[in-house]
């Protein structure tokens, strides 16, 4: 007789019996059944256990031999213990099946939680030790990765026109813009692969459309190829920024701490072309050459800008050519009183080298005069200082000239 609602048994009841004669399972069943009704009640009685799901059904294995039927009968219940007992104590009072005298004993109640527990358990060390040798990784194992965090990407081919081109072009927000293939194989090997070439001085429509979605950067060589190709990005495809190799130095040539530098020292192009129209309209028009008297070839007039007013000095020939070398160097030159070199620095580097020298009369450099410069030249005894612009100075020795590359250039040009 079966349950009328499905049971997740806790425990199984297992009991063995014996019969004087030969019986059916139905005579079993039907024993078990009549001899428990009404024992302990309604709510206890095992057809109202079946069809509440708090017993199951009730199985039968029997054999007969020699007129004597012997066999287990086992029942799952979802009961507690104390009801559980109860219902075993029951069924073991069971003492005629059929028309023949019988005897049932209690084998076992076995606890489905503790077999289902231990199954788990032994589940679970499998699974746990397949984990750890699968995600424990080999010597070897370790050692590909760690290479390949080192290792250089390819240089891929990109669009229609097959540039020259980083594994990172699409997925990255920005884009560097440099010459050739050279310079993208330079730009791998220093970690950026958000690069693309433009293969000569025509822009590529590839190129034109690319930089219309991105932040682009224009890295080029620091020679008149360079500033061609700058020229006619800036006409036809849309630049945030330009970073230069040094003067006369090109790109694929630079080690990759060259490369981090001059990008992390980019210039907006707004900068650039504020410059650019700063300098144009300053610029004196020509006039017509007249005789002068003869002076030393060694001295050049220029402006000193001063409060409200301007005057005449003498800038010594070496400074001019000086500050005109240096010129997208971003490197210093300290210069005696003779106007020799001492010594030539990163402009990075200028404060401190400056504190290490002696005997410095007058700073060329391709950088921006700072407060901080002008107060250790001021303990330096330094009487000029030329650089690329003033910013942030608001206390200025009367003893110290500063200049700028720009009135220099304004000068030799009239």
């Amino acid at each position: 007789m079966g349950s009328s609602q499905p049971i997740t048994p806790k425990y199984v009841i297992k009991a063995g019996f014996e019969v004087d004669g030969v019986v059916e399972k139905s005579d079993v069943i039907g024993a078990i059944f009549g001899q428990t009704e009404g024992l302990f009640g309604p709510d206890l009685d095992l057809h109202e256990l079946q069809k509440t799901g708090r017993i199951g059904r009730i199985e039968i294995q029997m054999e007969a031999k020699q007129d004597e039927t012997r066999g287990v009968i086992t029942i799952p219940s979802s009961l507690d213990k104390p009801i559980t007992a109860l219902t075993a104590a029951a069924v073991e009072s069971v003492d005629r099946i059929g028309p023949c005298s019988a005897r049932v004993n209690l084998t076992t109640i076995e606890d489905i939680r503790v077999t289902k527990r231990e199954s788990i358990i032994n589940r679970a060390q499998d699974i746990l030790q397949k984990w750890v040798i699968e995600s424990t990784p080999t010597i070897d194992q370790l050692t590909t990765k760690v290479t390949e965090a080192i290792k250089t990407p390819d240089v891929v081919s990109y669009g229609p026109e097959k540039l020259s081109a980083g594994p990172d072009v699409d997925a990255a927000k920005a884009l560097i813009i440099v010459e050739g293939r050279a310079d993208v194989g330079v730009l791998l090997r220093s970690g950026i692969k958000n690069v693309i070439a433009c293969e000569g001085t025509k822009v590529p429509e590839t190129l034109k459309k690319l930089t219309q979605t991105k932040e682009v950067t224009a890295f080029l060589d620091g020679d008149r190829g360079g500033d061609l190709i700058l020229k006619g990005l800036l006409q036809v495809a849309k630049v945030d920024y330009v970073a230069r190799a040094p003067n006369g130095v090109e790109v694929e040539a630079m080690t990759p701490r060259q490369v981090l530098k001059a990008l992390n020292e980019k210039v907006p192009v707004k900068k650039l072309r504020s410059r650019r129209t700063k300098r144009e309209s300053t610029r004196e028009p020509t006039r017509e050459p007249t005789r002068e008297p003869a002076r030393e070839p060694t001295r050049e007039l220029v402006r000193e800008p001063a409060r409200g007013t301007q005057r005449l000095i003498t800038l010594p020939q070496p400074i001019v050519s000086m500050a005109s070398k240096l010129k997208g160097t971003l490197e210093a030159v300290l210069l005696d009183e003779k106007y020799e070199a001492i010594t030539q620095t990163p402009v990075s580097d200028l404060c401190a080298k400056l504190q290490d020298t002696e005997g410095v009369h007058t700073i060329v450099f391709d950088g921006v005069i700072t407060q901080r410069l002008v107060d250790i030249s001021g303990d330096k005894g330094v009487k000029r200082i030329l650089g690329d612009r003033i910013s942030g100075v608001v206390k200025r020795p009367v003893d110290i000239q500063l200049l700028t590359v720009a009135e220099v250039a304004q000068e030799e040009a009239a």
